[in-house]
């Protein structure tokens, strides 16, 4: 049941605790990003996960492969080549001050990569699922045709394909939109994650949902699923994430899905003092991607993956530490947070 996800994985570099940039002069140094986020995850449930990207050949290159193999993650198919290491550096927010994230990511290896610099077929290989998201294309033109290239491979090996949209504004900035460009990839996708503002802006439909409510509307979001499906009537799935930000420190976690049979609703989770919400998304792709290996219900599936994702937001850095046994803890019991002694 081998997973390959493909993208970038940068340095993250991010103030001690709830400081400001250079509030004082040092940063702690670790490594994420999306894809390789999820691999991660997947690893801390058993799943063998291979992660696939471009990078550099030098010793921080190194450290950031050294450090996804700690955590069990295959990382055989990585492709050396020429360019940089992506950076981002992240300011957590708190309460009323959001968090500020400053991508550094040009000429990055990833971004500079193209159709051809990977050999698909032996990547995938004895593979089953492959998972990519929306924020490799908008890297540059060549990285989007070669995630194209990826995404049409494992179409055609037979693979299941999820795609999280992940729309960021601020990477879109090569020569096309998010709307020009996405769409193609869902074609080819079998399980779609996402969230109202990336269906919106990435796939041009309308969203007629109000998050500040603080309650998944579940008729207008079983629309909004319905709307998607029509669109894209190959999709088997579709999973669309519900944030309510009271505050940078508060937020409100929840998510449907459509499982092209039911649509279905989670509980809601009110979570409060927030320690790193960057990567809860991706752990939420990864209990989808879980769930749906393991032969779960569409509502045990889901479950997971809120659970999952809600956990993730008491853990510093990108890469997700939970367990199937933390989560599953979680769902019995409730969340206490009382001392397992």
């Amino acid at each position: 049941m081998k997973v390959v996800t493909f993208g970038e994985i940068m340095l993250r570099l991010a103030p001690p605790g709830f400081e400001r940039f250079l509030q004082t002069p040092q940063f702690v140094a670790t490594f994420g990003g999306a894809e390789a986020n999820v691999a991660v995850a997947l690893a801390s449930f058993g799943l063998p996960a291979s992660f696939v990207t471009v990078l550099p050949a030098n010793a921080i290159a190194d450290a950031a492969v050294a450090e996804l193999r700690r955590f069990g993650v295959d990382t055989s198919r990585i492709v050396r080549a020429s360019g940089r290491l992506g950076v981002y550096y992240l300011e957590a927010g708190a309460n009323q001050r959001p968090s500020r994230i400053v991508y550094d990511r040009d000429h990055s290896a990833m971004a500079l990569a193209k159709p051809g610099d990977i050999s698909w077929q032996p990547v995938l290989a004895e593979a089953k699922w492959f998972h990519i998201t929306g924020i490799t294309p908008a890297l540059s033109s060549s990285a989007a045709d070669l995630a194209l290239e990826s995404v049409r491979s494992a179409h055609a090996a037979g693979l299941t394909v999820s795609c999280d949209l992940n729309y960021r504004k601020n990477l879109w900035k090569w020569g096309k939109t998010a709307r020009e460009v996405l769409p193609e990839f869902v074609k080819l996708t079998d399980v779609l994650i996402a969230n109202e503002e990336d269906i919106q802006v990435a796939l041009g439909l309308e969203a007629e949902v109000d998050i500040q409510s603080g309650q998944l509307d579940r008729a207008q979001y079983e629309k909004l699923a319905g709307r998607v499906r029509s669109a894209y009537p190959n999709l088997r799935a579709i999973a669309i994430t519900l944030r309510e930000s009271l505050s940078a420190s508060h937020n409100g976690w929840s998510a449907c899905l459509h499982d092209g049979q039911h649509f279905l609703t989670s509980h809601r989770y009110d979570i409060t003092h927030i320690v790193d919400r960057v990567g809860a998304g991706d752990c939420f792709a990864a209990g989808l991607i879980y769930g749906m290996l393991n032969g779960l219900t569409g509502q045990e599936t889901l479950e997971f993956a809120v659970a999952a994702s809600c956990l993730k937001h008491s853990i510093p850095g990108d890469f997700s530490r939970v367990s199937v046994t933390e989560v599953n803890a979680l769902l019995k019991e409730g969340g206490s947070g009382r001392v397992q002694r």
